[in-house]
């Protein structure tokens, strides 16, 4: 006897994929003011953040939905922060240049 393993397709995998975002964090999971961020993705996986909370969303090849939540990692936090940097940065150069040119 073989037991053939029948995956299912990828266009299956990801309206289950939508489906279980959509139970689990709402219908409008991707409005701004809901507040969840789809940081990566394919077919078959997704990850959302939130604050500080990662929800990684799995399907398997029979269709099965797995759900991993975490806090975000090092990497993460360390982008944030950049960001941060470079956004006073560019804030603090347009100000210093607008002072040059006479604009303040």
């Amino acid at each position: 006897m073989t037991d053939e393993l029948d995956p299912i397709a990828p266009e299956k995998a990801r309206a289950i994929l939508q489906a279980a975002l959509r139970e689990h964090l709402g219908e409008e999971w991707e409005d701004e003011e809901n507040g969840w961020s789809k940081v990566t993705g394919h077919d078959y996986m997704t990850r959302v953040t939130r604050g500080r909370v990662n929800l990684d969303f799995y399907v398997d090849l029979l269709g099965s939905v797995k759900i991993e939540k975490s806090e975000i990692s090092p990497v993460q936090e360390s982008g944030r922060l950049l960001a941060w940097v470079f956004l006073l940065l560019s804030l603090g150069i347009a100000v210093m240049i607008a002072r040059a040119v006479g604009w303040l």
